[in-house]
């Protein structure tokens, strides 16, 4: 039976090693890693100024929003780092706020599990044959309550998982403890400071009598640090599974400086990832992370959005249909003209910064709102970023001691110029939607099962069919992963006749589209 046949949408005689072909991508650029620590920067105390005076862990555990953890202010202060924890089946293998919270997240799980039917269908359909067996898959994500589905799904299917946070603000606590009491090795909480950040990868990593051979990375820095830090683990991963455009400009990186020894799949780049997560994620997450944060009203208001992207797209044509004016910065004359065609003005930063109500970056990029921006903002202007990195925004530029943060909720701080002048900054440069709101969980679903067929077909993938370079994930899988999802809407494909395939040059069963098919 072929590839082809075995992953048909009618499922008949699936494949029992979920097996694709791929075709290398090439498109290097240059990001620069950060050989220390010293790349996050701290936060300064200065007595006598109210949110400097906070530690980062305190300030985000306050219940201000119904995405905040089930952890309130009145719980002690204690680092989770700090507390002798143990499950109800005595394990201590782990590292979340509080482990007691398992309940609450057990039912978050379950919710996320009814939105999320494709990655469930694929649980049941693939979860005799475990095609993860001998896995042992470290991950570095948000963790969510979709985030949970999709690491249940892996331990069903055969894997064994020790995870961590890629956001140190993103963590739902009473998820990472459900996780935790079903004894998964969790090594995250809301908060996180920065050296958190990076014990926790290294505890997910460096597990007693373990050693990953797989990873799955959100951002590329637990891939950072397992080949900095642990040479000889990184010589031994089967495959590296990347979804986000930060991490995959690092792999290529890699891969072009001849450093990369294990073969990787750029999911960020597949279709169903940068036109579902990307696109209709954001397009519905940015209104609910302001609205959160903020309370703002969008109609007539000025904004400019850094960036006409994928997630670009998607923040656009919400604020757009909401009455909202739109300007767009854009360095790619086609995303330009994109924006053009849509009645967005394609503007300089420079040029409508200090008229603007609201600045949001998606760009991937860094130093894309720098200080002279911020000192010629509006007052109350509204800055965050929907982008993966925190290197968007300029925020290391705002801690001296002439400016004067206020927290005023979770995530939410008013930097105060001399003048009098502020800001209202979001998750402190940070990704917006998963730091202040949630996002949809349909749309998480298209991303996890797309992820976990990738490490399937990578772990399973006869020597020698993928090299040591970044590969693109092949058209089939992304059309599976979207026949998966059918159902929901009951929605019913069209079948090609034998003599319209022959006309078209198609296999019935697809793939549909050629590779260089825009969508």
């Amino acid at each position: 039976m072929s590839a082809a046949d075995a992953i048909a949408p009618d499922e008949a005689e699936a494949s029992n090693k979920f097996s694709f072909m791929a075709a290398v991508s090439k498109t290097p650029k240059k990001i620069q890693f950060a050989d220390d620590l010293q790349e996050f920067s701290k936060f300064p105390t200065k007595t006598g100024r109210r949110s400097l005076s906070r530690s980062i862990s305190q300030s985000s555990t306050d219940s201000y929003s119904s995405v905040a953890s089930y952890t309130d202010s009145s719980d002690d202060e204690m680092s989770p780092r700090d507390k002798q924890q143990t499950t109800s089946k005595g394990s201590s293998d782990f590292c979340v706020k509080n482990v007691k919270q398992a309940e609450f997240g057990r039912r978050e799980i379950e919710i996320a599990e009814q939105e999320m039917t494709a990655l469930i269908s694929l649980r049941k359909r693939a979860q005799g044959e475990k095609p993860l067996s001998g896995t042992r898959i470290v991950g570095c994500t948000h963790i969510t309550a979709q985030t949970g589905v999709l690491i249940e799904t892996l331990c069903a299917l055969g894997a064994q998982c020790r995870w961590s946070a890629c956001n140190i603000y993103s963590t739902q606590n009473e998820v990472a403890a459900a996780l935790a009491e079903t004894g998964v090795a969790v090594f995250a909480w809301k908060g996180e400071s920065e050296d958190d950040f990076w014990w926790c990868i290294d505890r997910s990593v460096n597990g007693d009598s373990w050693q990953p051979n797989m990873i799955l990375d959100d951002g590329g820095d637990l891939t950072h640090w397992v080949y900095k830090k642990y040479p000889n683990v990184y010589k031994k991963i089967r495959g590296i599974v990347e979804e986000s455009v930060t991490g995959v400009h690092r792999l290529y990186q890699l891969s072009k400086a001849g450093k990369l020894c294990v073969p990787a799949m750029n999911v960020n780049d597949s279709v169903t990832k940068q036109k579902f997560d990307n696109l209709y994620c954001c397009r519905e997450s940015i209104l609910d992370g302001l609205k959160r944060s903020t309370d703002v009203m969008f109609g007539g208001k000025q904004v400019v959005v850094c960036g006409y992207g994928e997630v670009g797209k998607g923040c656009c044509a919400a604020l757009k249909a909401l009455g909202a004016i739109v300007h767009i910065t854009e360095i790619d004359p086609i995303c330009a003209l994109q924006a053009c065609m849509e009645g967005f003005r394609v503007v300089k930063l420079n040029e409508v910064i200090r008229q603007v109500d609201l600045v949001i970056t998606c760009t991937g990029n860094k130093n894309v709102v720098m200080r002279e921006h911020l000192d010629r903002m509006k007052n109350g202007c509204i800055v965050c970023n929907m982008g993966h990195s925190n290197t968007e925004i300029d925020v290391a530029s705002l801690r001296t001691p002439e400016l004067t943060w206020e927290r005023i909720r979770s995530q939410v701080d008013h930097v105060i110029w001399p003048d009098g002048k502020r800001i209202v900054l979001l998750a402190e440069g940070r990704l917006l939607n998963l730091s202040c709101s949630t996002i949809p969980t349909f749309v998480l679903s298209i991303t996890a099962t797309t992820e976990a067929l990738a490490l399937i077909e990578l772990y399973n993938a006869p020597e020698g069919r993928y090299k040591q370079d970044v590969y693109l994930l092949p058209k089939k899988m992304d059309e599976y992963v979207a026949s998966l999802h059918l159902p929901s809407f009951d929605a019913h494909l069209t079948e090609l006749t034998d003599d319209q395939a022959k006309y078209l040059g198609l296999n019935k069963n697809g793939p549909f589209k050629p590779n260089y098919y825009r969508y």
